[in-house]
């Protein structure tokens, strides 16, 4: 065992089969370089090998029972893709007649069966046609410097012209796609490696069909690394996009680097072959060189219309000073020169209830208009809500900033919270005092405007930098708290910013509501701005939103298991549940974006509840030959607290049959202080049954140390942080929890180690038990129920 450990770190145990062929056909290669074993010989049993390997990965995933079938249809239609990959470079290249034809035909075959696989696997990329066409665009001019080292490279001897004309374009599209799924923004996604496995599998059969066995000799060798690797990654793929909770997250950004680096130094390569052959450029050459031109050119001329975009928009920002007189003489309400103080209307306070009252805020606001704001935020009118003069007068300031040669100006929408227990006429009285304590602090120009409920509108000609100071002076004028009728009445803030530069008034002010939004999900008390990016999470968020209430009962929701390794052994001694949300609208749903929109809708209950029910059956099915490992299931302390928790977890571990011991409840510990003694209470009665406790994510602060001593926990789960060396120069901070941990007999577990080099760290520095990337993945049941099993002594 001690000798192997090094290994598994090096290669995690679900990779040892792929580390192995991969050795093995290495090993073919070299052999069949050298004339030890024939070309054709060597082909067979390396396409068979890794044929067979992707084909057991793939009928495995096809097997799998899940509430969603796309995963298994698509494992069912890609494992018929592989096979026949396999077969056609198994049993063609041994035939005496038509093998060329052959083996193009199977390349059909095999594009069809992994198209459709394809479509049908989670997490594949929905592009719009705009970006479809603008990647086509930027990959088309190395698409084609890859087709020309292709036609300088592939044998005259036995190809005519357009044979090899034709298979050196397929080529370069094949493998600039390649590229793109290799290096795109998703290039770490699971149904991202498939597509870039799918492509390398038919530029290795293109290859196989084209280039000789005999008598030219290995040349045909070339077909095998593509082929073999193709068909490897087309199964680890697969399994990671339907596992998702396996792949690291995507890169937000496009490698720019591979696509750019390697089509040109192949092409280089592919030159320098040609010209030390003696070889002059043919007219194809010639004619292939020349069509990579005009892709190059629309490809500048795209570029350059994004940076003359960005360019217009910074001259916009620099003119903003000298346009803001134009812009505020304009805005409505203004009746004498511009040089004069401003004189404004609709400026009021607004009651939802009914019509509001000028208090504490003099001619400035007027009760006769109410705010017609309550379609932009999505909440129904209430009842004697006033009418549409807010909206038109903030609309008519927005299209008079738009109207100026190059607009500038930001919208701020201020919104008030904590007033939902009192009365109309002390939110009244609210809203007024603060709208005065905001017109203390911007400019005279600025725009003032009542909106729907607790709140109003700053409409500014200041640049997007100088709104944003205002909005960061508007939260300190506001936060202090409000003494209204003899009470002290304390709000907190969210004020969402928008630009505006050229954009239309309405999508000035939804932008705006969208940053406002955005700012209230993030806790309050901040101001957000908007960007496309913020449009996109909202828009997610409030799919989410529509999306979750009944999961449960729709049978969407899953649960991966990550084995948790003692260090000292390598043995798996338990696993964590983690929730996946398998939505057929918007895919698989990890904790870290499902759990906050659960608890904001209060489903979390719901969920938690589930996940437990879950776990325990899963380890009453694991009972019969894993006896010795334990369940981890995460609980929040909202649902820890609740007064029953302790007697509903005790029925469910009695339903299933399951030893309270090899349950283990774990609870997040920036979480506990808010309610401590009453988790103390919960994790004590959870020991008397017997449950095992542990706390999570502990950041190794003062506060926590002294924390810990309170709660009565079994074990304690630190992350990688803690395990390096510090940038003083001072131990780990291991050491210290480690110490800790043995004063209060507190087992240490290292979790979300993803390198040889922490896991190292976490078994020098004492911790007793391992979890993570390094040691072993996430996945489905069957998947760790059949990693457990290559430690017999784990079941005992």
């Amino acid at each position: 065992m001690l000798l192997a450990y090094p290994f598994r770190v090096l290669v995690p145990r679900r990779a040892a089969p792929e580390a192995a062929t991969s050795t093995a056909v290495a090993l073919l290669l070299l052999a069949g370089a050298v004339d030890l074993v024939p070309t054709s010989v060597v082909i067979a049993l390396a396409a068979g090998a890794g044929a067979t390997l992707a084909g057991v990965r793939l009928s495995r995933l096809a097997g799998r029972r899940r509430a969603d079938p796309s995963p298994r249809t698509a494992g069912v239609l890609l494992d018929a893709a592989v096979v026949t990959a396999g077969l056609t470079a198994v049993v063609l290249p041994l035939a005496d007649v038509g093998s060329t034809v052959a083996v193009l035909v199977g390349s059909l075959v095999v594009a069809a069966f992994a198209g459709i696989g394809l479509y049908r696997l989670p997490g594949r990329t929905r592009a719009s046609a705009g970006a479809r066409l603008r990647r086509l665009v930027e990959s088309g001019g190395p698409a084609v410097g890859l087709a020309l080292a292709g036609w300088l490279l592939l044998p005259r001897a036995n190809l005519s012209g357009s044979t090899r004309l034709v298979v050196a374009l397929a080529l370069g599209g094949l493998g600039m796609a390649a590229l793109n799924a290799f290096a795109g923004p998703r290039r770490r996604s699971g149904a991202e490696v498939c597509r870039g496995g799918v492509l390398l599998t038919l530029g290795g059969l293109v290859l196989l069909a084209t280039l000789p066995t005999a008598p030219v000799g290995p040349a045909a060798l070339l077909a095998v690394p593509p082929l073999v690797f193709g068909m490897l990654l087309v199964a680890v793929g697969a399994a990671d996009a339907a596992d998702e909770g396996d792949a690291e997250p995507a890169e937000p950004i496009a490698a720019a680097w591979p696509r750019a680096v390697l089509p040109a130094a192949m092409l280089l390569l592919a030159a320098g072959v040609h010209l030390g052959a003696g070889r002059a450029p043919d007219r194809t050459s010639v004619l292939l060189a020349l069509a990579a031109v005009p892709p190059l050119v629309l490809r500048e001329l795209l570029r350059a219309g994004d940076a003359s975009t960005t360019e217009r928009r910074a001259a916009h920002r620099r003119s903003a000073v000298r346009h803001r007189r134009a812009a505020s003489s304009r805005w409505p309400g203004r009746s004498e020169p511009p040089a004069a103080p401003p004189q404004r209307h609709s400026r009021r306070a607004v009651d939802p209830e009914g019509p509001a009252t000028a208090s504490g805020v003099g001619s400035a606001w007027s009760p006769d208009d109410g705010a017609a704001w309550s379609a932009l935020s999505r909440r129904p009118v209430p009842a004697g809500g006033g009418g549409p003069g807010d909206r038109a007068a903030l609309l008519d300031a927005l299209a008079a900033i738009g109207d100026v040669p190059a607009p500038a100006g930001a919208l701020l929408l201020v919104d008030l919270h904590g007033t939902e227990g009192v009365g109309p006429t002390t939110r009244e009285d609210m809203v007024a005092e603060a709208v005065h304590r905001a017109r203390a602090v911007i400019a005279p120009d600025d725009l003032v405007t009542g909106c729907t409920g607790a709140g109003f509108a700053v409409v500014t000609a200041a640049g997007p930098m100088l709104a944003y100071a205002l909005g960061t002076r508007l939260l300190t004028a506001l936060s202090p708290p409000y003494r209204l009728a003899g009470a002290m009445l304390r709000v907190q803030t969210s004020i969402g910013l928008a630009e505006v530069s050229g954009a239309g008034p309405a999508d000035v002010l939804r932008q705006a509501e969208l940053a406002r939004r955005r700012a209230v999900q993030l806790g309050r008390d901040r101001v957000e701005w908007y960007d496309a990016f913020l449009e996109e999470q909202l828009v997610r968020r409030l799919d989410l939103e529509r999306e979750l209430p009944g999961a449960v009962a729709r049978g969407e929701l899953d649960l991966v298991y990550q084995p948790v390794v003692d260090l000292a052994d390598g043995q798996p001694v338990g696993a964590e549940a983690l929730l996946r949300w398998r939505s057929p609208v918007l895919g698989t749903v990890l904790p870290a974006e499902l759990l906050p929109v659960a608890e904001d809708l209060d489903l979390i209950g719901e969920l938690e509840w589930w996940v437990l029910d879950r776990a325990c059956r899963q380890l009453s099915d694991w009972s019969v030959g894993v006896r010795e490992l334990w369940m981890a299931v995460n609980i929040t302390t909202r649902e820890l607290t609740t007064p029953d928790f302790v007697q509903r977890a005790a029925a469910v571990l009695a339903a299933y049959g399951v030893p309270p011991e090899r349950l283990v409840v774990e609870v997040s510990e920036p979480r506990v202080a808010g309610d401590l003694s009453t988790v103390v209470a919960r994790l004590a009665g959870l020991r008397s049954l017997g449950v095992r406790t542990a706390l999570d994510d502990f950041r190794a602060e003062h506060a926590s140390l002294a924390q810990l001593r309170r709660l009565p926990i079994d074990l304690l789960k630190v992350g990688p942080e803690l395990v390096g060396a510090r940038p003083d120069g001072q131990p780990p901070l291991i050491d210290v929890v480690v110490n800790v941990g043995e004063r209060l007999g507190v087992e240490i577990v290292a979790e979300e180690l993803e390198s040889s080099a922490q896991v190292e760290g976490a078994r020098r520095g004492g911790c007793r038990y391992g979890q993570g990337f390094a040691l072993a993945r996430p996945a489905t049941a069957e998947r760790v129920e059949a990693y457990f099993e290559e430690f017999p002594s784990a079941s005992r």
